[in-house]
């Protein structure tokens, strides 16, 4: 039962942490600044907790993976920001059903791994789904989609989090659940605050534009990037990676559903349909591989 509700808060936080996000960025904040604000608000909160972890007691291969896990975290949810800013969240929710695809494709070169019949069937129903879906904007389903800015920084957001998936979970199984969101939140917190200067963002003109409206959105979002990775983390402590990966794109319909309520997003109707497909697809290659 508890790892079904941590399922349920992870497949819900997510979609409303990206309307949150696409309502920051609506009001003029960096998209870097947005990441680094709810990642350092987080680290805050965790401060308490850090003289109740043996520090001393972890290996060096810890540390490694926390370093490694940070990077790509706070670039991919950098890059994710990015995307929501210029995209629809009822059209980018759902292309991360993608990452399925993409690990059965990696799993060949790397692992040794082929797919069976179901996997073949599985990457067959996501590009189908997929085409409902691009094939609402003015490209349609073609390779000039790959052009539009905002899908490019959902194809790099969905590579960078799959891998920090990974480092995550291992980082688990080397201390506990709470250790992990715990460095999570540090270490996404200082990648992030050295992308602000590695883009030249300015703190202090962002600064100049977190309006008191903005406040209440921020807690909203920092509430839902906590629930989202505290959920993620038991799930993962509790059943395999790609078996949550898979539970995971039960948000694409969120978000479309959210998409829709919030911004008034179009071809609602033809995204649901292609989200669905699209969500069989990588259940069908993940519990069934």
């Amino acid at each position: 039962m508890t790892l079904f509700i941590a399922l349920l808060l992870r497949i819900l936080s997510n979609p409303f942490a990206n309307v949150f996000q696409k309502k920051l960025t609506a009001s003029r904040q960096n998209p870097l600044w947005v990441n680094f604000v709810g990642f350092f608000t987080l680290s805050i909160l965790c401060i308490p907790f850090l003289g109740k972890i043996p520090w001393s007691s972890f290996a060096p291969i810890f540390w490694i993976y926390c370093v490694a896990g940070g990077l790509v975290g706070a670039l991919g949810n950098g890059y994710l920001i990015k995307a929501v800013e210029k995209g629809d969240i009822s059209l980018l929710g759902p292309i991360n059903s993608y990452k399925s695809v993409v690990s059965l494709l990696l799993g060949i070169p790397l692992l040794g791994e082929f797919p069976n019949l179901w996997g073949v069937l599985g990457m067959g129903l996501i590009i189908y789904g997929s085409y409902f879906i691009l094939d609402t904007l003015p490209e349609r389903f073609s390779w000039r989609v790959l052009k539009r800015p905002e899908i490019k920084f959902r194809i790099y957001a969905m590579l960078l989090t799959a891998i920090e998936a990974i480092f995550i979970k291992k980082i688990i199984l080397l201390s506990s659940p709470t250790i992990s969101f715990v460095v999570w939140c540090f270490f996404n917190a200082l990648f992030s605050f050295c992308f602000l200067f590695l883009y030249r963002v300015d703190p202090k003109k962002q600064l100049k534009v977190m309006y008191k409206r903005n406040i209440p959105i921020y807690l909203a979002l920092v509430s839902c990037m906590g629930i989202m990775q505290m959920a993620t983390n038991y799930s993962f402590a509790h059943m395999p990676v790609g078996y949550a990966l898979a539970l995971f794109q039960l948000s694409g319909i969120v978000s479309v559903g959210l998409g829709y309520a919030f911004f008034k997003e179009r071809n609602i109707r033809k995204k649901l349909l292609g989200t669905a497909i699209m969500i069989m697809g990588a259940v069908l290659i993940i519990l069934l591989e």
